[in-house]
């Protein structure tokens, strides 16, 4: 039996694979000495409570300071939250990170007093302030945005006692995040030659798309088992952090937390319920797919550690992070050399944090910064690898262009477009590499990938927003969710997702436990819907060329200066109506069509 593989100590990591984290702060004390700043800040913006009704000169003064402010806190928070992101068991950052969200929840109290002053200033009054002040022009939209949640403000005292519980309200996913990423251990993966493989949740996609079935098998026992063991722990935080979501919306006087998520990002919530009914409508695909995973594979009984392996045997190869950065570059192409160039500068001047480390944050995403957008990877060499680096630099992009088209109001956009960005590259890439291959077999090993891609992006995810909707209904009902009721709806979901193919067991139903967007505020839905637009705005970018590139390269320089919905209207694409998502599952029915066509003799 050979020895278990280890995990590099963050100390051991080749610094050009590690994100550039000095280009924030060159070091942490230059950051306690910007952190110490913030009460001058809050002194200042202070010194307007009571005032930001009596001019449009006031009122710009103070809004101004409160962009500037923001700015310097943005940066504040992303070197503590990715240096703690580098290895969670760091008791420093993580002391850090608490230190800044105490300061900032105690700023938030203090100026809470900004939100109410603006409601109650009339609107022929704030269109006079306009003309007297026309500078103030800067904040139109912004105000116009907030303005729209007037009756969901409260007055100055409850305002202050909902900014002072803010820090309470984020624990849910603070707890989580300590129990999922650095507190739960796992036996190792052992393969069907003896050979032990360290389990981590960083490591564990990539034990499931072995050939290997023993290991695969192995490594999905002893993921969920270990999360069964700690399930009533998992649930009551899950319980917390619905109740949490649940006090704010009644303290803002929404009928649900499910009507407040969304209204704040000024989504309605028709998309949310449009987008789980266009997928039920077409459940069908989803179970045709099992059904063809299940003969191609060969098993009598398909079972969860059976999704992720890929079909076609004996393509799939380790990528070297290299070529995935080539790769990706050329995939690209069709959005111009402009986009390419900063593409480029991301790669060569470390952005990105490429690989596993001990105690590192599982997963992967893209923080925007003033300085750069930083992207963390676990990069493990796979094809999902090179498709998780091609997604996470659409969204880098994505924040570099708004950033740098936008004042700093309006260039953090809305969580729905997030998505749209990072799934276009992903289906760009997907284009890139079908066109390149000849070989039948590769084809199929790539259409199998782009298969997976629907399955876990629009079904799944998909499946996670109705898990998140329902379990939202039963506390909103006053019902507690115990491990036993989250497992039982969990287990639901997914015998109507999966179908009759696929063997649904008791430990898949304890899933919920380890997905960390359930602590987010009815995130999920997003990415089904962001995959679809993104499905529709490639093949826009395809057919039509430069134009279409014109409208998206405007769309990714938007940030949040029109309605998310608006955004993706001049891109091209109404998310209002079902009809993105009943095109992108067409597409997937077509592939899947390609699919047992190819696979007949393989």
């Amino acid at each position: 039996m050979s020895e278990v593989k280890k995990i590099p100590a963050r100390s051991e990591l080749a610094v050009e694979d590690t994100w550039a984290i000095e280009d924030l702060y060159p070091s942490d004390e230059a950051w306690e000495t910007e952190l110490a700043t913030i009460e001058k800040d809050k002194e200042a913006m202070c010194s307007y409570a009571g005032r930001l009704g009596e001019s449009g000169q006031t009122l710009y003064d103070y809004l101004y300071l409160s962009e500037m402010a923001n700015v310097k806190f943005h940066r504040l928070g992303n070197y503590c939250m990715r240096k703690a992101d580098e290895d969670t068991r760091n008791a420093t950052y993580q002391a850090m990170y608490g230190k800044f969200m105490g300061i900032i929840v105690a700023l938030g109290a203090a100026t809470s007093f900004e939100t109410p002053e603006i409601m109650a200033i009339p609107d022929e009054t704030l269109e006079q302030f306009y003309k007297d002040c026309p500078a103030l022009e800067r904040y139109r939209r912004s105000l116009t945005d907030e303005r729209r949640m007037k009756e969901h403000t409260l007055s100055p005292a409850e305002e202050k006692l909902l900014a002072a519980s803010g820090e309470m309200g984020q624990a849910p996913d603070d707890i989580y995040g300590a129990f999922a990423n650095a507190d739960i251990r796992f036996e190792d993966a052992v393969d069907s030659k003896g050979n032990k493989y360290p389990l981590r949740q960083g490591t564990f996609v990539s034990y499931e798309e072995s050939p290997d079935r023993v290991l695969r098998q192995s490594a999905y026992e002893n993921l969920y088992d270990s999360f069964n063991n700690y399930r009533n722990t998992a649930a009551a935080i899950l319980n917390a952090q619905n109740k949490q979501l649940k006090f704010y919306a009644e303290a803002r006087k929404y009928p649900t937390a499910f009507e407040k998520s969304l209204d704040r990002t000024n989504v309605p919530t028709s998309v949310y319920l449009n987008l789980i009914e266009a997928v039920h409508q077409n459940m069908d695909k989803m179970h045709r797919y099992v059904r063809l995973r299940k003969k191609l594979l060969g098993v009598d009984e398909l079972h969860f550690y059976d999704v992720y392996t890929p079909l076609i045997a004996d393509v799939d190869k380790h990528i070297p992070f290299a070529e995935a950065k080539q790769t990706v570059y050329e995939a690209v192409a069709p959005l111009g050399e402009d986009y390419r160039a900063i593409l480029k500068e991301g790669f060569e001047n470390r952005w990105i944090d490429v690989y596993t480390n001990e105690g590192k944050r599982s997963g992967a995403y893209s923080a925007g910064a003033a300085v750069h957008p930083y992207v963390l990877l676990n990069y493990t060499g796979t094809l999902d690898s090179q498709f998780t680096l091609a997604h996470e630099m659409g969204h880098a992009l994505h924040s570099y262009l708004s950033n740098k088209h936008q004042n700093p109001v309006d260039s953090n956009y809305v969580i729905f477009v997030a998505e749209v960005a990072s799934t276009c590259n992903e289906a760009l890439l997907m284009e890139y590499l079908l066109a390149k291959t000849t070989d039948k077999k590769e084809r199929a090993f790539l259409i199998n990938h782009f298969l997976e891609q629907f399955k876990s992006t629009l079904y799944r995810q998909t499946m996670f927003a109705e898990f998140e909707l329902n379990i939202g209904k039963m506390v909103a009902e006053g019902k507690t969710l115990t491990a036993d009721v989250l497992s039982g709806e969990y287990k639901r979901l997914n015998e109507m997702y999966f179908g009759p193919d696929m063997v649904v067991d008791d430990r898949i139903a304890v899933e919920w436990a380890r997905i960390p967007h359930f602590y987010y505020n009815y995130y999920v839905f997003q990415y089904a819907t962001g995959y679809s637009a993104a499905i529709a705005l490639s093949r826009r970018i395809l057919k039509e060329g430069e134009s279409a590139v014109k409208d998206y390269l405007n769309f990714l320089s938007g940030g949040c200066s029109k309605s998310p919905i608006d955004l993706l209207k001049g891109a091209g694409v109404d998310m209002t109506t079902p009809e993105p998502v009943n095109q992108a599952l067409q597409l997937f029915d077509e592939l899947l069509d390609e699919m047992e066509e190819l696979t007949k003799d393989l």
